[in-house]
């Protein structure tokens, strides 16, 4: 699975200075300096090098300082990371390139430039604004069979935990959540998973799906990868505009 990728990639990354979290704006992997403004590595995962893999880096080049493609290292030494025109694409491109190996070590095939200008400023805050409202990393880059616990779901989960004793006031659970006050009217009203009801004016109490969510996914859960599964809750599949 392209989720294996990611743990080795992400320290690799981490060792450079970035903090990294997975399954951002649908890159599988996002990267921020401590800088203000901070360096974007945008990073993208597959089993072996192939066109898709410098396809999808291409898309979110746009939004990025850096970009990193990453895959597995043919046991026979006969993929593409031998291939120097393949190499050299990358270095066109200015994408970084990284192989991993079967005990996951990484090793720099291509290194990118120090940084591309940036040609997509809307896109690039956006990635920035998930990367920071995301509380931990709990989406492993790579993952496909999994809804991606996003910082808009974690937040929706809070005020799901508020509800499970019983129904509150928008008012009530603005003030247990000040951290997302101003986005808990939003979250009850747009009611995006189906886990909320409106019990009278401004009162919402946890339907059914709600409780289900809150068994699938506990408060640790929310903030630490899990492992991809076949069994879907109910919550909307993974998207990449998915919230």
């Amino acid at each position: 699975m392209e989720t294996a990728l990611y743990l080795p990639v992400k320290r690799f990354l981490e060792k450079l200075g970035f903090t990294v979290k997975g399954e951002i704006g649908g890159c599988d992997v996002l990267g921020l300096s401590d800088d203000d403004p901070p360096v974007v590595v945008v990073g993208e995962l597959k089993l072996a090098f192939n066109l898709e893999l410098l396809l999808q880096a291409v898309d979110r080049a746009s939004a990025a300082d850096e970009v990193w493609i990453a895959a597995r290292i043919s046991a026979r030494g006969k993929g593409r990371e031998s291939d120097a025109r393949y190499r050299n694409l990358c270095r066109r491109l200015g994408f970084g390139m990284l192989g991993v190996t079967d005990d996951n070590q990484v090793e720099l095939l291509v290194k990118p430039p120090t940084t591309n200008p940036r040609r997509s400023p809307q896109k690039r805050s956006r990635l920035v604004a998930e990367h920071r409202k995301r509380q931990g990393d709990p989406t492993a880059g790579g993952s496909t069979r999994t809804p991606i616990m996003t910082a808009y779901r974690q937040q929706a989960l809070a005020c799901a935990r508020a509800l499970a004793e019983g129904p509150l006031s928008v008012r009530e659970l603005r003030s247990r959540h000040p951290a997302i006050s101003d986005m808990v009217g939003r979250i009850l009203l747009g009611n995006v998973y189906g886990w909320f009801a409106r019990q009278n004016r401004g009162v919402y109490a946890l339907t059914a799906d709600g409780r289900a969510a809150l068994q699938r996914w506990p408060l640790e859960q929310s903030q630490t990868p899990q492992k991809e599964g076949k069994e879907h809750d109910g919550s909307p599949r993974r998207s990449k505009k998915s919230r």
